[in-house]
C-alpha cells in the first residue's frame, strides 16, 4: 500500500490528526494552518461566553420552566483559575432556587402542593459554550419524549460551571436524579462537544465515580438520537438500581429497555 493511499484511507474514517502530510523532514504548510486553526477555534471555545438571551427561549419554546444561575466563580477568568469555584452554586443562586417556583406559588394559593421533581435538568456552558448552544436543544427535542415516566422540575441555566454543579441544583430541589448538560473540553478536531452526566441521589460531595457519562455529542460525534437513547437508558436504569456510576455497567439491551 503506497503512502498516499494510506493516507487517504485513514483520513476517510476520523478526523482525528492522524495521516498529516509532510514535505521533507517537516509538516506541509498545509498541516501547521491547519493546527494554526484548531488551536484557535478550541481557545475561543473555552473563553466563549454562554448565550442565555438565545438559549432561554429556545428552552421554553419546549414547554420547559427555566432558572439561570451561577456558580461561585464572580467571571470566566476566574472560573478557569479556580475550578473548584465552579463546581458550586453562588450564594445568590442557591438562594434563588430555594425560592418557590411557579407550580410551588400556585400551590400555596390553594392547589395541591407538587412533589419534588423526579429529575432536574442541568444545563451549563462548561469549557464549551458554543457545544451548549449548538447541541443542548437538539438533545433535549429527542429525550424528552422519552422521559415520560420521569416528573421534570425547572431547567436550571447555569454559568461559569463544572460538572460537579449539577449535584448542588438536584439537591438544592429535592430530585432523585440529575441530568446535566455541558460543553466538553475542545480537542484539536472537537471544539464543540457536548457531554451529558447522569447522577443518581445528587448531593453536595458526591464523585465522578458516582455518576455516568455518555461523550462526543455532536453530529459528528454520537448522534443525538443515540445520545437520548443513551441517557434514557441510563436514567431508567439507575431508577430500577437506585445509583449510577461505575456499579452501573453500560449493557446496551439493558440501556435500551
Amino acid at each position: 500500500m503506497s503512502e498516499a493511499l494510506d493516507r487517504s484511507g485513514l483520513r476517510a474514517y476520523t478526523n482525528a490528526r492522524v495521516a498529516l502530510r509532510s514535505t521533507g523532514t517537516s509538516l506541509a504548510t498545509s498541516e501547521q494552518l491547519d493546527l494554526a486553526l484548531c488551536l484557535a477555534e478550541a481557545r475561543d471555545a473555552v473563553h466563549a461566553e454562554l448565550s442565555t438571551v438565545t438559549l432561554v427561549p429556545r428552552l421554553t419554546a419546549l414547554g420547559l420552566e427555566v432558572l439561570a444561575v451561577r456558580s461561585a466563580a464572580r467571571d470566566r477568568a476566574e472560573y478557569l483559575r479556580r475550578p473548584d469555584l465552579g463546581r458550586r452554586l453562588s450564594v445568590a443562586s442557591r438562594a434563588e432556587l430555594q425560592e418557590p417556583t411557579q407550580g410551588q406559588q400556585q400551590a400555596l394559593n390553594g392547589a395541591p402542593a407538587p412533589t419534588p421533581p423526579s429529575l432536574a435538568i442541568v444545563i451549563a456552558d462548561g469549557l464549551s459554550a458554543i457545544a451548549v448552544e449548538r447541541h443542548a436543544i437538539p438533545v433535549l427535542e429527542m429525550l424528552l419524549p422519552m422521559l415520560d415516566k420521569w416528573q421534570a422540575g425547572p431547567v436550571a441555566v447555569a454559568e461559569q460551571a463544572r460538572v460537579a454543579i449539577g449535584d448542588e441544583v438536584g439537591e438544592v430541589l429535592g430530585a432523585s436524579a440529575t441530568l446535566l448538560l455541558i460543553g466538553e473540553r475542545p480537542g484539536l478536531s472537537a471544539p464543540d462537544s457536548l457531554g451529558a452526566y447522569i447522577t443518581w441521589a445528587p448531593r453536595v460531595g458526591r464523585s465522578d465515580a458516582e455518576r455516568n457519562c455518555v461523550s462526543n455529542i455532536r453530529p459528528e460525534g454520537l448522534s443525538y438520537e443515540a445520545a437520548a437513547r443513551k441517557i434514557a437508558g441510563y436514567l431508567n436504569q439507575a431508577r430500577r438500581l437506585q445509583l449510577t456510576g461505575v456499579a452501573l455497567k453500560e449493557e446496551q439491551d439493558q440501556l435500551e429497555q
